[in-house]
């Protein structure tokens, strides 16, 4: 072989030496690529899953909560909306313009107007009823035109601000009529205690009523008061015995005014409770129950345990309760017969403190009654949960 050949083989050896390590670096490359790739690959998959489960769970969440939530899109339409909204808001809407009632859709639209800045935006708010409910309602401006529409039932809230309202006129209405009463019978007496004795006999008996009838309201009005604030003691309470010694303390009452007062208690009955509140409760009972009974009528008074419940029965041969009055009876102040209540010395608050003693134990209380045949009042307090015989408390 000539010294030509040995070089060209040479050059040829070295240029398959150069290019197999060519070959192999970019295979390397192709193969680190291919990691590379790889690896971002599963990132973004993880990523992509981490952003789903953090999509789910706020989806959850938005789900579940009681406020409506609404997202508006810069063109009106509806990015979100959770189920809250859809039930709160009554009707199914696709774009802010298919919004109602109209003030809610004013409010929409002068949020997505509302100026970008640094600051908050302030939220427009409006108060709408639907459905027979009341419904508040804020709309935000988010940024570029998008509004979020935030709506809460306000029902229940309104409600008691209603029925404190009432209380608070009702309870000023009940309180100015015995103290003007008793400041003009004053003023009377003093004009003509010394002409007239026998209209000074008079007046003063008018007086002591008057008197009577605003202790009675306040003690109500305390009594209510308290309830409000929780149970007193709680304990073991021999409802039975409760019972006997109301009916006891009012039996001289009743036969004073000719009626007969029947009790039926055979059996010692525990629940767990207040025996104060539960005393009231019985107390009151019975007192509306002689207080609308004619002379000669009867008052009865049944206690035994019943499907898991102490259940106690008040009956009276009274002028009954007509039916549209039925479900208004145990509301503060409330009167079938507001001239008559007052004629009795009731303040309107005997039934009330019934029924509130009574849910405060867990229980209830309905009324049935027949007019011109009497009523009924039902309470039903829940018996100590036992594994073996009911709890009987000491008598």
């Amino acid at each position: 072989m000539t010294a030509l050949a040995w070089v060209l083989a040479a050059v040829g050896a070295l240029a398959a030496m150069v290019l197999a390590a060519l070959l192999a670096r970019e295979r390397s490359r192709s193969a680190e690529a291919a990691r590379s790739s790889a690896a971002e690959l599963a990132d973004l998959d993880a990523r992509a899953a981490d952003q789903a489960e953090r999509v789910r769970t706020r989806e959850e969440i938005l789900a579940t909560i009681g406020d409506g939530i609404v997202l508006f899109a810069p063109n009106g339409r509806v990015v979100y909306a959770n189920p809250s909204a859809r039930d709160l808001l009554g009707r199914r809407f696709a774009s802010a313009g298919e919004v109602t009632p109209e003030s809610l859709r004013t409010a929409v639209a002068r949020a997505a107007t509302e100026p970008n800045g640094p600051s908050p935006a302030t939220p427009v708010q409006t108060e709408f009823e639907t459905g027979g409910r009341i419904i508040e309602a804020a709309a935000i401006h988010s940024g570029d035109g998008a509004v979020v529409v935030v709506a809460r039932d306000r029902t229940a809230e309104r409600q008691v601000e209603r029925v404190r309202r009432d209380f608070v006129a009702n309870a000023s209405h009940e309180l100015k009529t015995p103290v003007a009463s008793i400041q003009a019978l004053a003023e009377t007496l003093r004009i003509v205690a010394s002409d007239d004795p026998a209209a000074q006999d008079r007046f003063l008996l008018r007086l002591e009523a008057e008197a009577v009838r605003l202790a009675n309201l306040v003690g109500d009005l305390l009594d209510l008061s308290r309830l409000e604030g929780g149970l007193g003691d709680s304990g073991s309470v021999n409802l039975a015995r409760v019972l006997t010694e109301e009916v006891d303390r009012l039996r001289p009452r009743a036969e004073g005014a000719g009626l007969k007062l029947i009790v039926d208690a055979p059996e010692p009955v525990s629940v767990v409770g207040s025996e104060s509140d539960l005393g009231l409760m019985i107390h009151n009972l019975l007192d509306n129950a002689i207080r609308y009974s004619p002379d000669g009528g009867e008052v009865g008074a049944t206690l035994a345990g019943r499907d898991g419940d102490a259940e106690l029965r008040i009956t009276d041969t009274g002028l009954g309760i007509p039916a549209r009055d039925l479900d208004r009876v145990f509301e503060r102040f409330y009167r079938v017969d507001p001239a008559r209540s007052r004629g009795t010395g009731g303040t309107g608050l005997g039934l009330a403190i019934v029924r509130h003693v009574a849910e405060s134990h867990g229980g209830d209380v309905e009324v049935r009654s027949v007019l011109g045949a009497g009523s009924t009042f039902i309470v039903r307090i829940p018996l100590p949960e036992t594994s073996g015989p009911p709890a009987v408390a000491a008598s």
